[in-house]
């Protein structure tokens, strides 16, 4: 029998058309942000397929669940989301002052959460005391990687976990293993993952940052002294030709050998209340940092050079008093010669990466007026930048030298935190399978952002 073949033009057509059929039946491969400002600890958010603006009545929310207070950002890795809260009695002491560092008893909770309906998946809780100002819960974002999540409490405690099921590994208490005497706003610097070293920014004689074993939470090396550690997180950046840990504490800022956490070289910079908070940031070979007070620092390195020299820096003025950039909690974004991020009383600004000068500021992304801390988490996505403000509102926007254009902006979730004398949502949300996923002190919720 003779079989009859299409034509070749025929064919091709054909292989075309189920190419299409199963790229159109393929998921979209999603990304994760499995820890402090995403998958490179760079606050950008590479996934495509992101919608241009938001639709009417803002984008479509997923879900919401509840949960209680606290300043930690949330993880999302595969089809779980981890965060932090915290649980208080209802008839235990409630200081009317935020500043009120006496003894509030309550539990700090791990919570992981099936992102595909915020139902709850495992917990884990452990009783916890605070004695802190703005004591409303856990500052850091959970590190998620190779099936384990990893903690750190506002009091110094540092726990790894199953990731599927919450079993702890490994547990250290900053108080107990190093005498760590608890900062007035708590132990709030995100951890660090490199290799099989987990870094974290402790404070002491001798152990501002030490590095721990992922597996077994065994110390391989300590470094620097400090009164005060401040509550930066530890990074890791190429400078002056070599890959460096940067540790900012509220004295100096220190370049460390990551592999043996010797020290490579110190600029002393002494901060008022050890405000040393703000992520560091690379602008091309040099170093750029912000603090409330003492204003921004830029160190320019050059290759073969063993310690980097002063570029610029900005003058201490008052809070209130400022030309150039004073971030508070909120870390800057650098993009082609300049730097974003919200000033002291929340004016998003802009300024040249080269000299500090201001170029423009607005209080639109941020508090909408002047106000003290007033902040924003700015986020890039291809060529536009999701920022989230503390009002709980949305904004799409681009930034550039000529100023602060807005696209569009959606209310997401109220702010419920009331430490600073207004209500403000003081979390970093989390970008990943095409959704944002924010929460305030009673709740966490998913939006859709996927383009349709």
């Amino acid at each position: 029998m003779r079989l009859s073949l299409p034509s070749l033009p025929r064919l091709f057509r054909a292989l075309a058309s189920l190419s299409l059929l199963c790229a159109a039946a393929s998921p979209i491969s999603a990304d994760d942000w499995p820890q402090w400002l995403g998958p490179q600890r760079d606050a950008v958010w590479r996934e495509t397929g992101i919608i241009e603006n938001f639709p009417v009545g803002g984008p479509p929310r997923v879900w919401r669940t509840e949960i209680g207070a606290g300043y930690s950002g949330p993880a999302v890795v595969g089809d779980r989301v981890y965060v932090m809260d915290r649980q208080v009695p209802k008839d235990g002491p409630k200081p009317k002052n935020a500043f009120d560092a006496s003894q509030i008893p309550g539990n700090e909770r791990v919570l992981c959460l099936d992102a595909a309906n915020g139902r709850l998946v495992w917990s884990h809780e452990h009783d916890c005391p605070y004695t802190v100002s703005y004591a409303a819960g856990p500052r850091t974002t959970p590190l998620v990687a190779g099936g384990r999540v990893f903690t750190l409490g506002t009091m110094g405690d540092l726990t790894c976990l199953g990731a599927s099921d919450g079993r702890v590994f490994w547990q250290r208490d900053f108080k107990k293993d190093y005498g760590l005497k608890i900062p007035v706003w708590g132990v709030s610097a995100n951890p660090l993952l490199d290799g099989q070293k987990l870094i974290c920014v402790v404070g002491g004689e001798g152990t501002v940052a030490v590095a721990f074993d992922k597996d077994t939470g065994k110390e391989l090396w300590r470094a620097l002294s400090a009164k005060e550690p401040g509550y930066c997180p530890p990074t890791i950046l190429e400078l002056g030709g070599r890959r460096q840990l940067v540790i900012w504490h509220a004295e100096a800022v220190n370049g460390l050998d990551p592999e043996t956490g010797r020290v490579l070289w110190t600029e002393p910079w002494k901060l008022n209340y050890g405000m040393a908070i703000a992520t560091p940031r690379k602008v091309g070979d040099n170093l750029y940092l912000s603090s409330f007070y003492n204003g921004s620092l830029m160190l320019r390195f050059e290759a073969g050079k063993d310690a980097p020299v002063v570029a610029w820096r900005t003058q201490k003025m008052s809070e209130r008093d400022t030309t150039h950039l004073n971030c508070t909690m909120n870390t800057p974004f650098i993009e082609d010669g300049h730097i974003y991020g919200a000033c002291s009383y929340g004016q998003y600004r802009c300024i040249r990466a080269d000299t500090g000068e201001r170029v423009w500021e607005t209080f639109a992304p941020t508090s909408g007026r002047s106000e003290r801390w007033g902040n924003c988490f700015t986020v890039k996505n291809g060529s536009r930048f999701f920022l989230f403000g503390e009002k709980g509102d949305l904004a799409i926007a681009k930034l550039s030298s000529k100023g602060y254009e807005e696209i569009g902006r959606a209310h997401l979730i109220d702010p419920a935190n009331h430490d600073p004398g207004r209500p403000v949502v003081w979390s970093h949300p989390a970008f990943a399978g095409r959704r944002i996923y924010v929460r305030n002190d009673g709740e966490i919720i998913c939006f859709d952002l996927a383009a349709k």
